[in-house]
């Protein structure tokens, strides 16, 4: 098997599970901080209960994050060293600061809030519960600063190394940090944070209510979970996913071709694909095109630039070796905004029956609340998807240098270290990948041993 397909495998594999549980952390952690706050200010038992399960949930979940994303750093050095000699002045510094200023602050509180319940001032738990909700949310800023930087590369410049080759040092912190990609984004993946939060807090209380409608905290948390839901769900649609969408538009229009089926350059009412078939029609050379098509004429243009006779780049316009793989990053987009326009309604749906008081007798809505838990993580997976393989070939974006010079990007083909072998990396895929599949199980059966013993408290 090719050393390359491997070592991207492995990671897209590693990130993949690794992506898991940095959305339930965050979710969970401010999903406490509201519980605890309640609890405290209304002196709620009840509240307080629904914390206490909550908390655990948290717990469990950010330990399990922690292992996965060291090895998924250990890989940058193994499998990709090439890559990571020439990002490394520019990778390291959002890296070292996610580490510094927002790691030891969500650990250090973690620990505070969970042993702390009984030996800390109301006042100083709610604290550390706060403390531990901003610190992984400061986390995935400077993950997503990281990231972002290589899909919109900026405040750098290119030298030439002594030996050979090249690597980007920094000219400007604030410029890579704050580069064209990383506040749309961010905002994105934080608010599908919040999302998951809210349907794992929304589920978990509606399978309570399910079993047993006299639970107390349960009542108070599909309340919690459907409110915020509903308004987080709505968010991350519009404005927060709008943004990002015109964002690659602008910055990246071959990966903004690939997510909406364009593959015809269209000089004005673009068409928005609603739903169809990515296939590449036979002839020589096969060229891309899209079955079943189901499209709103203009919309696209409108969305992408505000101007319904706007023209958007088709992926006609790019080369063949410089366009995205078109199954995959189309379908997985399709997916997850389909994914998005549900939660927006099963939460309007509850919102409706919880406003009514009839959410509690209304059993089809709380078991579409508990099937749902799932969807908000299979939704960041999707995206996630979109987002990376929708940058190929390039794992470095072409950009524009600090003096103003074109930067040709970086290609994921020559991005990997040589010196791994096809072998050494199919062994390591099989064992971490076993390792993962234990994590997993195990995080699962941990998150509804503690579930069922909620239930089993409250009656």
């Amino acid at each position: 098997m090719d050393a390359l397909f491997l070592a991207r495998l492995q990671f897209a594999v590693t990130v993949g599970f690794h992506f898991i549980f940095p959305p339930v952390s965050i979710g969970l952690a401010w999903m406490v901080v509201v519980a605890e706050w309640l609890g405290w200010k209304k002196d709620d038992a009840e509240y307080r209960k629904l914390a206490q399960l909550v908390g655990k949930l948290l717990a469990i979940t950010f330990a399990v994050g922690v292992a996965t994303g060291i090895v998924m750093e250990f890989q940058f050095g193994t499998n990709w060293a090439r890559y990571s000699t020439f990002v490394g002045d520019i990778f390291g510094a959002p890296l070292a600061a996610e580490g510094v200023f927002a790691f030891f602050l969500e650990s250090t509180f973690m620990g505070l809030y969970l042993f702390g319940r009984s030996r800390l001032s109301k006042r100083m738990h709610w604290f550390s519960a706060l403390m531990v909700a901003v610190g992984s949310t400061l986390s995935a800023f400077w993950i997503i600063v990281a990231n972002s930087w290589q899909q919109t590369p900026a405040g750098f410049h290119v030298v030439d190394l002594p030996g050979g080759g090249q690597r980007a040092e920094l000219t400007s912190f604030m410029d890579a940090v704050f580069n064209p990609s990383t506040m749309p984004r961010y905002l994105h993946t934080v608010t599908a944070a919040l999302v998951t939060g809210a349907f794992i807090v929304a589920g978990v209380s509606a399978w309570h209510l399910l079993r047993n409608r006299a639970a107390g905290f349960a009542k108070k948390g599909v309340r919690i979970g459907v409110a915020y839901g509903l308004v987080f769900a709505v968010l991350e649609a519009m404005p927060f996913g709008h943004m990002h969408a015109q964002q690659v538009a602008h910055t990246q229009p071959a990966k903004f071709a690939a997510i909406e089926g364009l593959y015809v350059t269209q000089d004005a009412k673009a068409p928005m694909v609603v739903f169809g078939v990515p296939f590449r029609s036979g002839g020589p050379p096969p060229k891309p095109d899209i079955a079943a098509a189901i499209e709103i004429p203009g919309l696209l243009s409108w969305l992408a630039f505000g101007d319904f006779n706007a023209p958007v780049k088709g992926l006609d316009a790019f080369p063949e070796d410089e366009r995205p793989p078109l199954w995959l990053t189309f379908v997985s987009f399709h997916n997850m905004v389909a994914l998005g326009m549900w939660f927006i309604v099963i939460m309007a749906l509850a919102a409706v029956r919880l406003a009514q008081g009839k959410l509690e007798e209304s059993p089809r809505v709380l078991k579409a609340l508990v099937w749902s838990i799932p969807l908000p993580v299979l939704a960041c997976q999707l995206g996630w998807v979109a987002a990376e393989v929708g940058r190929q070939p390039w794992i470095v974006h072409p950009g524009t240098q600090a003096d103003g010079a074109a930067f040709a990007g970086l290609r994921t083909a020559v991005a990997h270290s040589a010196t791994v072998g096809a072998p050494e990396l199919l062994t390591s895929f099989i064992l971490f990948t076993a390792i993962y599949l234990g994590l997993g199980a195990l995080w699962l059966t941990l998150m509804i041993k503690k579930t069922k013993l909620a239930a089993a408290a409250a009656a």
